[in-house]
């Protein structure tokens, strides 16, 4: 078997909630008087909170934030975020990509999460997922995002594998990049497709059963 683990980023590849930060972000804008549109939000992928925040800031002309404040922002926009998530059911994990997910675990694969999310675990249990993962390596657990390879590296460590016997799932190029940085084979999948560091490119989430050798 040519991978021993694979570890997924969550938003864009497991389930989808992109729309559900946007909504959030831009509420939190719109309250404190700020400009926020689709452009600006597509800089935030795979960037923690707090470094999203400080995008977003970029067009603040008023007097600085100080830290709490920011802390307070990043924490009320999380607190829309959360309320929105709720509208997400196991409706929201694709068949194909459950499908996919049990034919890899049964197969003997380790999986892992590997998100800069703070809220995977609650994201999981809306999908229905609590627990399905061997790993779960996220925002709580990490302080360098992506492009940096921590959470790629810790989600290893916890499943006692080592980085060159793991494939990255990304749908981000900085995602790409940190499993470049970590050693780590790749498989791009939607925004990240035909990015030149993938060793993969995935037009379908089931492909990963071919990639990772596994036999019917």
């Amino acid at each position: 078997m040519k991978y021993k683990a694979v570890i997924f980023d969550l938003d864009g590849v497991i389930c989808h909630t992109d729309r559900y930060h946007y909504l959030a972000w831009k509420q939190l804008a719109d309250k404190i008087g700020i400009y926020f549109d689709e452009s600006i939000n597509n800089r935030l992928r795979g960037v923690s909170r707090m470094e999203s925040l400080e995008i977003i800031l970029e067009q603040w002309k008023g007097t600085s934030f100080t830290e709490e404040e920011k802390i307070g922002l990043a924490e009320e926009k999380n607190a829309i975020y959360k309320e929105l998530l709720k509208q997400m059911t196991e409706k929201d994990l694709s068949i194909e990509v459950k499908d996919t997910l049990e034919r890899l675990r049964k197969s003997g694969i380790l999986l892992s999460i590997g998100s800069s999310s703070k809220n995977a675990g609650f994201i999981l249990e809306r999908i229905g997922l609590t627990g399905f993962f061997d790993a779960i390596s996220d925002g709580n657990n990490i302080t360098k995002s992506k492009p940096d390879p921590e959470v790629f590296l810790l989600a290893a460590q916890y499943l006692k594998t080592e980085p060159g016997d793991c494939l990255v799932v990304e749908d981000a190029r900085a995602g790409i990049d940190a499993a470049a940085a970590a050693g780590m084979g790749s498989a791009a999948i939607g925004d990240a497709l035909g990015y030149s560091l993938a060793d993969y490119n995935l037009k379908e989430f089931k492909e990963l059963i071919e990639i990772c050798g596994v036999v019917s």
